[in-house]
């Protein structure tokens, strides 16, 4: 009974890891989306790759880092376009 339980988790943890990568990435312009949802799958990614070794989890991983850097991106871009349009 454990051992289902326990498959159940991690298969769970992956989907909920690519999922909300995913979201951060379509959501980049939005950054009360992204870092939440990108935070979440780099936690996510990061204890099922640790624990299983799981493929699933690493792309969640990897979907959740290019979310939040492209949101930190785009910010700091427009920052820098605000910025050096009043001079």
């Amino acid at each position: 009974m454990e051992a289902r339980e326990m498959e159940k988790n991690k298969l769970s943890m992956n989907i909920a890891s690519l999922v909300l990568g995913i979201i951060s990435i379509i959501f980049a312009s939005f950054w009360y989306i992204t870092l939440p949802t990108g935070i979440l799958a780099i936690i996510f990614g990061v204890k099922t790759a640790k624990k299983y070794g799981s493929k699933l989890g690493k792309a969640g991983l990897i979907t959740g880092i290019i979310g939040v850097s492209l949101s930190c991106f785009i910010y700091i871009s427009m920052i820098l376009l605000i910025i050096i349009s009043n001079f």
